[in-house]
């Protein structure tokens, strides 16, 4: 808000200028002020700031299922704090549902119309503040770019991690029990009774997967940045806490449209190495390192791969859940949470102002660990580096990621001989059919931002590996992405990728690959000359999708190791 004290037209009184007042003050408003009167509102509610209410609620993603409850209670917040809720949707996709099939070209995609159409909402409705409620994947990060872009007080609330299943008294989770699974069913290590009766127990209700996979390290890392409330990352889908932290960030949204606390105040480039520095720790999905660069990119803050890099090498990871531990969200929760893993690393932190109007340093001081296996020293660290390499070499001049915190110390260096596949489906194919042995490399390519198009994840082909007892005996390489679930040697987001003729798409099977993780090396063992014989004979395939809205949104994204951002 500002200050106009000349506003008395129409009979209003002196106040502070809201965004709201374009649609809702002045005698050439009357039209306007007659639709918003036909939505209820009440001339004393007319005089309120107007809070936009972005919801991916839905009855198709367990993460979100629940959220009708926390809606309820963020309004009542808003209405306490003294403004005027309107609720609007955006879509949801789940990640899981969508894997392995036509459905993840449509993921990361999604998160350009959710950011597209949060702007559009709230630019064309004049809001004057947003609470983005969202769990899911591409949902988060798409609310955090259209919070960034718009520059509108804006605070987040993910609707929290699902508990654990259990199963003849051991907990359960999605990756390990779905997934991984059918490797070993395959493997003739469960029966099919087994298998079948974990697909009952691995997810035993609403929220986000159990583990640190993408929903839960964007949780961690909106917290980190300062655009949701304490404890709002780690609190559990259906607990008391959740529904008070709904209802506090409806109170606190109304505080910062009166305080102007906007998004790029809160944002800056701290923020985001601070964020980076948060997942490090975690371990979190290499996702983010699509997610933050689309942000801190909206946000006016160019963000380059490299910065992953050198943090995790100064970053100790000292959370270990799954996939890579066997922790589990509800023990980062009851160990204290995102505020006590800033407490671990408070000296490395920089400070910087949050939603909460506490700073970054003031809440890391105040935390306290309650568990120091769930968050660990950073002298007793799991790793002495955070969860992300960067690595380069002939193969990816441009960069690709890996999880190094999830892939055993036998593979972190590993010269294998190369099995190419054009799709996802066909590599899965091959794993599934017996064909792929030990000291084999799975190329997959054209499945990057262009060729996939969408970038799709490869859950199903890294999970089955696992399963089958093979993910210290072979690797991955994909110009496409991985779930936050997945572990072992699988190395994504090769840029420049297939379809933008990047160097995997000049590779052939037999060729040696050298990966070397500790020195971030990525190298195809073929002369240059040679390569570049080979790309003059290449060509492009044919686009997989010739139509609808992915086949223009092929035309426009830009590399992975840029953030796949939309130009």
């Amino acid at each position: 808000m500002t200050v106009n004290p000349t506003d008395t037209e129409y009979g209003h009184e002196s106040r502070f200028f809201m965004r709201s007042d374009r649609i809702k003050r002045g005698l050439e408003r009357v039209p306007h002020r007659a639709l918003l009167y036909a939505t209820g509102l009440t001339k004393e509610e007319m005089e309120r700031p107007f809070i936009g209410v972005a919801t991916s609620f839905n009855d198709l993603v367990p993460g979100h299922i629940g959220m009708r409850t926390l809606e309820r209670f963020i309004e009542k917040g808003v209405h306490t704090g003294g403004g005027h809720s309107f609720f609007f949707g955006v879509p949801a996709i789940c990640d899981g549902i969508a894997m392995g099939h036509t459905g993840m070209h449509y993921s990361l995609p999604s998160r350009e119309l959710i950011a597209d159409m949060i702007e559009s909402v709230a630019m064309a409705h004049a809001l004057d503040g947003l609470v983005l409620l969202t769990n899911c994947d591409k949902i988060t990060p798409g609310m955090l770019m259209a919070a960034a872009r718009l520059d509108v007080p804006s605070i987040v609330v993910t609707a929290g991690p699902m508990h654990t299943g259990m199963y003849r008294m051991k907990r359960r989770s999605f990756v390990r029990d779905t997934y991984e699974a059918i490797g070993k069913f395959k493997n003739k290590e469960i029966t099919e009774q087994e298998l079948s009766e974990l697909e009952f127990c691995a997810c035993p209700g609403g929220g986000s997967c159990q583990g640190m996979y993408t929903a839960n390290t964007m949780a961690c890392v909106t917290e980190a940045l300062g655009m949701s409330l304490i404890g709002c990352a780690t609190g559990l889908e259906g607990s008391a806490d959740k529904r008070r932290i709904s209802f506090d960030s409806g109170v606190r949204i109304v505080e910062m449209v009166k305080e102007d606390l906007t998004p790029r105040k809160i944002m800056t480039r701290d923020a985001f190495e601070n964020a980076i520095r948060i997942d490090m720790a975690l371990g979190g999905s290499t996702n983010t390192a699509l997610h933050i660069p689309a942000i801190a990119h909206d946000a006016g803050i160019e963000l380059p791969l490299e910065l992953f890099d050198s943090i995790s090498r100064e970053t100790p990871n000292i959370v270990k859940l799954e996939p890579a531990g066997d922790h589990f969200m509800e023990d980062l929760e009851y160990a204290g949470g995102i505020p006590a893993v800033m407490n671990r690393l408070k000296n490395l932190l920089k400070d910087n102002i949050t939603v909460s109007k506490k700073s970054i340093k003031e809440i890391a001081e105040k935390a306290r660990v309650t568990d120091s296996d769930v968050i660990r020293t950073l002298e007793n660290a799991y790793y002495k580096e955070g969860g992300i390499a960067v690595l380069k070499g002939n193969l990816a001049p441009n960069g690709c990621v890996v999880k190094q915190t999830a892939v055993s110390d036998k593979m972190k260096h590993f010269v294998g001989k190369a099995r190419c596949f054009d799709s996802e489906e066909s590599a899965m194919q091959a794993i599934l059919g017996g064909k792929i042995k030990a000291g084999d490399i799975i190329i997959v390519r054209y499945e990057g931002p262009k060729g996939g198009p969408g970038m799709r994840e490869m859950l199903a082909p890294t999970a089955t590996i696992t399963g089958m007892g093979m993910a210290d005996k072979v690797a991955l390489i994909t110009d496409g992405r991985f779930s936050g679930g997945t572990r072992g040697p699988c190395i994504g987001h090769i840029s420049p990728e297939a379809m933008e003729a990047g160097p995997i798409a000049f590779v052939q099977d037999g060729d040696e690959i050298e990966i070397d993780i500790p020195n971030r090396k990525i190298e195809l063992r073929v002369e240059s000359g040679e390569l570049e014989q080979r790309k003059t004979k290449w060509k492009p395939p044919e686009p997989k999708i010739k139509k609808g809205w992915l086949a223009r949104y092929a035309k426009v994204v830009t590399s992975a190791n840029t953030g796949a951002v939309v130009k």
